[in-house]
């Protein structure tokens, strides 16, 4: 019996789980920041750790019992992230494993063959994509000032932005106006902003992209402005993607991950990216992988020792749900 184990390291969690040749879950474990870019690799890796050994309890195993793990984290970006992640993952004391940028867990949680693009809209916001030569290339990822704008944390930013906007008149009527003070506890705008205003506050939370997408879903033509305008961005991702890749077959498989596209799925921000994308390429197929990251890294660990994956098998993950599943 062979034991598999994947480990998806975000910005803010760090999930591992453990299953058998046969995608049976036997132990999952969760700690915080798997990303050595904000906290440093010490912390990271303590956090990577302490996910790992909360599944092997729960599974019964030792780390001599795992055939091969797959490490799926955020911030293996470029050679320098490689050169501090793998002597340290190396540390782990695993015989068997291999080490991807989250963004190819969520192109093998979409797609069989591990071959196309994936747009990832989280917190932030990142595109990669594989051909079936193994080429592998990456678009964004780095933030606003190298290019990137969309992601929770920015939709959050614009909302924020737009009833401000709206509320001095600089912007169309919104009923951002009302949403946006009422979900930060405040009666007003006008007191929003001064108490914002007189205290230092230059953040707001990421969850208020909650409230951007129910203004849309209720017709409010700021919020469906601000949701298009991301989905034109996250298109043009995919697009540059596609052309730094080359070599794709028709009909494109466009992965799309992360929480805003796979839990929001937004109607205004999706159809936005389709328009976006077949602009240039009309013959793509979208695809919302219904299983956590996580289970992308599981079947990359199967990819790599030469394990079939069954559609019982997807099906199974798909049932475990995510980290309070």
């Amino acid at each position: 019996m062979f034991f598999l184990m994947g480990v998806d390291g975000g910005g803010s969690k760090t999930f591992t789980v453990i299953c058998d040749e046969k995608g049976n879950m036997v132990g999952k474990g969760i700690s915080e920041c798997g990303n050595h870019q904000s906290n440093g690799i010490n912390h990271a890796i303590a956090n990577i750790n302490e996910s790992i050994e909360s599944a092997l309890k729960m599974a019964g195993l030792n780390k001599s019992n795992i055939d091969f793990v797959q490490f799926g984290l955020a911030g293996a970006d470029r050679e320098k992230d490689f050169s501090i992640l793998l002597p340290a993952l190396e540390n782990l004391a695993f015989s068997n494993w291999d080490l991807v940028c989250d963004t190819m867990e969520g192109l093998r949680a979409g797609s069989a063959d591990n071959v196309g693009v994936v747009l990832v809209c989280g917190t932030g916001t990142n595109a990669a994509g594989r051909n079936k030569d193994g080429k592998m290339v990456q678009t964004g990822g780095f933030g606003y000032l190298y290019g990137d704008f969309a992601g929770g944390g920015q939709m959050a930013r614009e909302t924020f932005r737009a009833a401000v906007r709206s509320w001095e008149h600089r912007e169309d009527p919104s009923i951002l106006t009302k949403k946006v003070p009422e979900f930060l506890n405040y009666p007003s705008m006008n007191e929003l902003v001064n108490a914002f205003l007189d205290n230092d506050i230059f953040t707001v939370p990421n969850d208020l992209t909650r409230v951007l997408h129910d203004a849309a879903e209720e017709g409010d033509s700021v919020a469906i402005k601000i949701l298009t305008n991301m989905g034109k961005e996250l298109g043009l991702a995919a697009k540059s993607v596609i052309k730094r890749l080359g070599n794709l077959e028709s009909p494109i498989p466009v992965v799309l991950t992360g929480s805003i596209l796979q839990k929001g799925k937004n109607t205004y921000l999706l159809e936005s990216i389709e328009r976006s994308i077949i602009s240039e390429y009309p013959e793509i197929n979208l695809i919302i992988p219904t299983i956590e990251p996580v289970y992308g890294a599981l079947l990359l660990a199967m990819d790599q020792l030469n394990i079939t994956v069954t559609k019982e098998m997807y099906q199974s993950f798909e049932s475990y749900g995510g980290y309070e599943g």
